[in-house]
């Protein structure tokens, strides 16, 4: 990015919210760092006109993430913090959630957490995992669908027989 304002002025409207990505995604210690390396790679490839840079900076937080993690497994270091990371995964979290929610895909998840935790609507979730937002909603709903079969099997039993 040429413009070192406009930058300045991504970097403080969405650097909290990238932060907050990072910092249910990954451990507590590492969320500045992948959050520094997220604002690289925007400074060097932040396309010039960008309306809503945010989804743009998630798709980027998400390839620095998967990026981490690789390393990591390759070091044999990946080892999750239980007091970060996702929630449901949380030693003090609803267990029957957490077992749900260990169920989904990664996609399914990834979807899930879009719009429920980083609050973006189906246009901007699209945008980050690269899709349409049609085949985003549906892969939404089939992931909420799956979540609440997983929550309560013996309810949705019973509706589908209805």
């Amino acid at each position: 990015m040429s413009d070192p304002q406009a930058f300045r002025a991504i970097y403080e409207s969405h650097h909290a919210a990238i932060c907050a990505y990072f910092a249910r995604r990954a451990a507590r210690d590492e969320v500045e760092d992948l959050a520094a390396e997220t604002f690289t790679v925007a400074w060097r490839k932040l396309p010039r006109r960008l309306e809503h840079p945010l989804p743009w900076l998630y798709a980027v937080a998400g390839n620095v993430l998967s990026n981490h993690r690789r390393k990591a497994r390759r070091k044999g270091g990946f080892a999750p913090d239980p007091a970060t990371g996702d929630p449901a995964e949380r030693p003090n979290s609803d267990r029957g959630l957490a077992q749900a929610f260990a169920h989904l895909s990664a996609r399914e998840r990834e979807a899930i957490c879009l719009v429920a935790w980083e609050g973006l609507s189906h246009e901007d979730a699209a945008r980050v995992v690269g899709c349409t937002p049609n085949t985003f909603t549906v892969r939404l709903s089939r992931a909420r669908k799956k979540l609440a079969r997983e929550l309560d099997p013996a309810v949705h039993a019973v509706a589908e027989a209805i």
